[in-house]
């Protein structure tokens, strides 16, 4: 067991305690104390949407600075699918890898790559016997966390397998030992170019006993301007042609994926106020007939994360053109035995994450959840329910759980209090 250990932080001397960030929270893990804004980690889901509304940028993401990592080691660039997408005119992925390499990656891996492998790990397992349907995608690390959290009837349908930047971690590790046997596999590191904070955080919360096969996360608007000045004067060559085809790159939007499996029966959605409705509809049965669900915190997929420095809808009209120029390649399964190697498995919980009482051992009394449950609904009716934020609560349930809690008093409540007065 690990404690999961969140990317997205706040900056209490730029934060003004302004509340805006308390409103778009979309699972009400913020909340306002001594004028300052402050993140419940049992409930964030580091999808950064806080960092997209604070206008003092206070919300930030921490990650891998590129001016850290030691290019000394064996350094393996692993660039996410929804890089190609934030560069004008670009018609040749190859100007990207050559430009990673010119900055002294010595090799790079395509993640869009590691992406038409899990289309095929996840085409043998929709394929599968006894497989809870509809099966949910795990490629966004966001959605993972939310359905642990809040949804947690629907882990049993999450896609078992590691997300492509993990397994472009795994092969590209691979391929560099066997390729260069003077070698030591301390000496080989991987580096992922994210899109997003959440990613970060998940392949920072090792559990114990996992393999690790990313070993630095770096922020895809860290990488952009470098890359962009040494791609003006790339010379591509046979040592920078992509490996990845127009399917992996196709993972970087919204529907990409689930069009990927060549199935009809599939639903996407994205932005997480959408996915987490559609999780409840998930969750009460609404839907029929549905194989597969690929849902993105980030609107319009990958493209649209906060640490992409493009707008995401032009990005993604960006790989479109781009994806006329690339051909598919034949980035297939051999055989189950392979199957089994590669398909990995997605990390089990990290910590429960209740907003109640724990018992002495960390582990969740749920007696206790259950009664403070009850006493916050009998309170939230004696509140005035305006949702204001003044208290420094999102919404008056919100408030009244705070209360029942001990995070926060009832006198807190200023429009109950003028009431009374």
């Amino acid at each position: 067991m690990a404690v999961y250990t969140h990317s997205v932080s706040i900056d209490p001397e730029k934060c003004t305690g302004c509340t805006t960030c308390l409103r778009r929270c979309p699972v009400e893990a913020i909340r306002i104390r001594n004028e300052k804004a402050v993140i419940n980690a049992n409930k964030c889901i580091d999808c950064g949407e806080c960092i997209r509304v604070c206008a003092h940028n206070a919300k930030h993401a921490s990650y891998d600075k590129l001016s850290d990592l030691d290019f000394s080691k064996y350094l393996i660039a692993l660039p996410a699918p929804s890089l190609f997408g934030q560069f004008n005119h670009l018609d040749e992925a190859d100007f990207v890898i050559r430009g990673l390499l010119d900055m002294g990656f010595k090799d790079v891996y395509e993640v869009a790559k590691a992406a038409e492998y899990v289309t095929d790990l996840t085409r043998i397992y929709l394929a599968g016997e006894n497989v809870a349907r509809p099966v949910i995608s795990s490629a966004c690390p966001v959605v993972v966390r939310l359905i642990k959290l809040r949804f947690p009837t629907l882990c049993e349908q999450l896609v078992p397998i590691m997300p492509p930047y993990e397994l472009a971690g795994k092969l590209a590790r691979e391929k560099a030992l066997a390729e260069h046997p003077e070698l030591k596999p301390e000496d080989v590191k991987t580096v992922f170019i994210s899109p997003c904070p959440a990613k970060v955080s998940w392949a920072k919360s090792v559990m114990e006993g996992q393999a690790v096969y990313v070993d630095y996360i770096t922020s895809m608007n860290d990488v952009y301007m470098e890359l962009l000045g040494r791609m003006k004067h790339a010379v591509p060559g046979p040592e920078s042609a992509p490996e990845a085809g127009s399917v992996g790159l196709r993972w970087a939007t919204t529907s990409g994926e689930a069009a990927s499996l060549m199935n009809e029966g599939y639903l996407s959605a994205d932005g997480i106020d959408n996915v987490i409705k559609v999780l409840d509809d998930l969750e009460s049965g609404t839907f029929g007939n549905l194989g597969f669900v690929e849902l993105n915190a980030c609107s319009p997929g990958c493209v649209g994360g906060v640490l992409a420095p493009s707008n995401g809808y032009i990005a993604r009209l960006r790989l479109q053109s781009l994806q006329k120029t690339v051909v598919v390649k034949p980035n297939k399964i051999e055989d189950i035995e392979d199957a089994e190697r590669l398909k990995g498995d997605i990390p089990a919980e990290y910590t429960e994450a209740a907003a109640f009482t724990y018992m002495p051992d960390g582990a969740p009394n749920m007696l206790a959840m259950l009664m403070a449950m009850k006493k916050a609904e009998a309170l939230a009716e004696k509140l005035p329910n305006k949702d204001c934020g003044a208290c420094g609560s999102p919404t008056c349930k919100a408030f009244a759980l705070d209360v029942v809690n001990g995070e926060a008093e009832l006198s807190d409540c200023a429009v109950r209090s003028q009431m009374e007065g």
